[in-house]
């Protein structure tokens, strides 16, 4: 056990856990985005004895089913990445079932999880949870400090209420379940809904779908002005495992890359990316979101962690990948 200390006074604290390469790991959600990036990390890292579970063969919203789940497999470790996702839109007309299926998988899985003697548990928040108006960029201690943002609330209450689940649990029975804070995630499997995705698929289909039918413009929703953080998903799957190996504690994890940009110069950077030679066009009726949304990443930086593909690549590869797969598209 090691201690080291973050700007700000702050101590984080390293704890070497010896995970064995033939540990039986769970990765609820390796079909989305972020748990099929960690499925490769922990592959590439000679991790093989990994208990996957699509939808069809569990829900995890009923709780009886991931109750019977753990008492048969008995994973030592878990990462849960799994939750019901979307950008402005989708929260915005889906207020319930966010918070409803988000709270219910997120409370059967850390809660079966402990009843069944997991390990360790990580889960995976956002970046949304943080104050609208959080001091930037944001530290993990900024968390419930003033009110949320009011387009993604029932997300983030859902998401808040898994993170202080497994910080209760350290604190009442001292399971070693901790958290991670992506901010933006873009990649290899993402969802490409033109509005149910978040702001980087959707501009890439968008701009994809309006070069191939010859457009003249692109209407982009609100005036391109918030400040967005983004990380390529490959690198966060790579702190997950990082962090499964090397700590413990109450407090979670920031995982971004501490650089931002403007959503205008996003749209411009993902139509020249693509290919895309017609005008922008920004909606202000629409509303921006949060203005201003970037990390403070210092405590994984001081753990030894940094990330390693720059937005310009990652933006490359990911539309390498939207127009590998179009039936992604379609989710």
């Amino acid at each position: 056990m090691r201690h080291a200390a973050c700007p700000g006074g702050r101590t984080t604290l390293f704890i070497d856990t010896d995970v064995e390469k033939n540990a039986k790991i769970y990765v609820a959600g390796h079909r989305g985005m972020v748990g099929s990036a960690i499925v490769r990390e922990l592959e590439r890292q000679g991790y093989h004895n990994i208990v996957t579970r699509t939808h069809a063969e569990l829900d995890l919203t009923d709780q009886q089913g991931v109750s019977r789940f753990f008492e048969e497999e008995r994973p030592e470790y878990v990462f849960l990445a799994a939750a019901k996702v979307g950008g402005i839109a989708a929260n915005a007309g889906a207020l319930a079932d966010f918070m409803y299926d988000n709270m219910m998988l997120e409370m059967n899985v850390i809660h079966s999880a402990w009843r069944n003697g997991c390990r360790k548990l990580q889960f995976l928040g956002s970046s949304c949870i943080y104050p609208r108006m959080a001091p930037q960029p944001m530290p993990e201690s900024c968390l419930l400090t003033s009110g949320l943002e009011k387009t993604n609330e029932a997300y983030a209450l859902a998401k808040i209420s898994g993170l202080k689940y497994c910080e209760y649990l350290n604190r009442q029975y001292g399971t070693d379940f901790i958290s991670v804070m992506p901010t933006n995630l873009y990649g290899p499997n993402d969802n490409y809904h033109p509005t149910h995705s978040h702001v980087l698929p959707a501009m890439i289909r968008r701009f994809h779908e309006a070069k191939e039918r010859g457009d003249a413009e692109v209407v982009c929703w609100g005036d391109g002005s918030p400040l967005r953080e983004f990380l390529y998903v490959d690198d966060l799957a790579n702190l997950c495992v990082f962090l499964m190996q090397n700590y413990s504690g109450n407090e979670t994890v920031n995982a971004g890359t501490g650089k931002e940009l403007t959503i205008r110069e996003l749209a411009e950077l993902v139509a020249a990316t693509v290919g895309y030679e017609g005008r922008i066009v920004w909606d202000t009726s629409k509303p921006n979101g949060t203005p201003r949304k970037l990390l403070d990443v210092s405590k994984a930086t001081a753990l030894g962690w940094s990330y390693r593909t720059e937005l310009a690549d990652g933006i490359r590869m990911a539309y390498a990948d939207f127009l590998s797969n179009p039936m992604r598209a379609e989710r």
